[in-house]
């Protein structure tokens, strides 16, 4: 097979990190499900726990081609990832930027586990370079942003962070998670280490918990060595199923793109919605640096209702959108921020970030587009008809 940077997207979707089935020539790759392997006489000692199992190791080797990088490692969880890639580089004395609006269960890890390390941290007051400039410290080691940003779809110039932490010495991290591999490659503008929740696009049917990084060889070698203690692996069916999932990565992720797009503009020529959050839009305040830097704008967008319309109310009267916890399968998903994935900030640590309570995150399915459009406008027809 060529090298996978000479294949087309949908070849390394379906073809790069596959299982060979050398005894059957089965179509798909075979799981393998032991926890035991042999140890003398072998190039590599492997178990679970080392991200080594057969399925573990060539999945790998699919994340890093999907994400123009030498090496990847996949986990249980985005946070599990995420973890790992923080501590592997962190000791007391530390100190990490981060941008200012991100992943609540990010900001949760920062704020409740940091200080019991002796780790220092800041955050940005805005998802500008300069904000990062003005925090550098002497003892500043990571720079960490997060662009589509959850929920406000906030855009982060990735080259600009990535120039300053090369002239600084210092390593970024990026959660690339809502914009995928298949609309938004950070290595290309030289970012370090990118985490993934796979839970999200790349695991894509809502069944799998799952987290990977990517990054060089020598990153991840020294993310290893800390994650084979924290213990964060994902299981071999899990692995198999995410495989699965990955060879319709860019078919999803595309025709979820093109559907979010229909649908910011309904929302934005609504007279119901005060407000939409998406980078395709003209109207966002960095619609030009997310078509510098990103392939596409993402599915994922964010509304606030107009005055009279409860947030709740209107998803509760969705028929065919789901209220749901997480976000990026096949079907159409509404949240409230404010009530899950920032439920651990305070309300003012909200509002500092522009979170309100009536800000509802939209998960933008394969759906046809006029199907939930007509949803979304029976939804509010039924809330103002129960308001009187």
């Amino acid at each position: 097979m060529k090298d996978s940077k000479k294949l087309g997207i949908n070849t390394i979707c379906v073809h790069t990190g596959e299982v060979k089935d050398e005894q059957f020539k089965g179509a798909v790759s075979p799981m393998f499900m032991s926890t035991s392997y042999a140890f003398d006489g072998v190039d590599i000692k492997r178990y679970p726990r080392y991200f080594n199992t057969p399925n573990q190791e060539m999945l790998c080797k699919k994340i890093a081609a999907l994400e123009h990088t030498e090496d990847g490692l996949i986990f249980g969880s985005g946070m599990a990832a995420i973890s790992s890639a923080m501590f592997a580089f962190l000791k007391s004395g530390d100190h990490v930027i981060i941008q200012h609006v991100i992943y609540g269960g990010t900001f949760n890890l920062v704020v409740a586990e940091f200080e019991k390390y002796g780790i220092e941290y800041s955050f940005t007051e805005s998802d500008k370079a300069s904000d990062f400039k003005t925090l550098l410290k002497e003892n500043t080691k990571i720079l960490y942003i997060e662009t589509p940003s959850n929920p406000l779809l906030g855009i982060t110039d990735i080259a600009e962070i990535a120039a300053l932490a090369k002239e600084s010495g210092v390593i970024t991290m990026i959660d690339n998670t809502f914009a995928s591999p298949i609309n938004q490659n950070p290595a290309d503008f030289g970012i370090d280490i990118i985490v993934h929740s796979a839970t999200k696009y790349m695991g894509g049917h809502s069944d799998i918990s799952a987290g990977a990084i990517a990054a060089s060889k020598e990153h991840i070698a020294q993310i290893w060595k800390t994650a084979i203690n924290f213990g964060g692996n994902l299981s071999d069916q899990n692995v198999w199923l995410l495989e699965r999932s990955l060879k319709t990565l860019n078919l999803r992720v595309k025709e979820q793109t093109k559907n979010a797009q229909k649908m910011a503009e309904y929302l934005e020529n609504n007279k119901n919605i005060d407000r939409v959050y998406y980078p395709g839009l003209k109207s966002h305040p960095q619609h030009e640096l997310a078509k510098k830097q990103m392939k596409g704008f993402g599915a994922m967008l964010s509304f606030e209702l107009i005055d009279g319309i409860d947030a709740m109310d209107f998803q509760n009267a969705l028929k065919l959108i789901k209220p749901s916890l997480s976000l990026a399968g096949l079907e159409s998903t509404t949240v409230s921020p404010a009530q899950t994935t920032h439920a651990l900030l305070s309300a003012e640590e909200r509002l500092e970030r522009g979170i309100k309570e009536g800000l509802i995150r939209f998960s933008v399915g394969i759906e046809e587009s006029e199907d939930l459009i007509e949803d979304i406008a029976q939804a509010i027809k039924s809330v103002h008809k129960r308001n009187g």
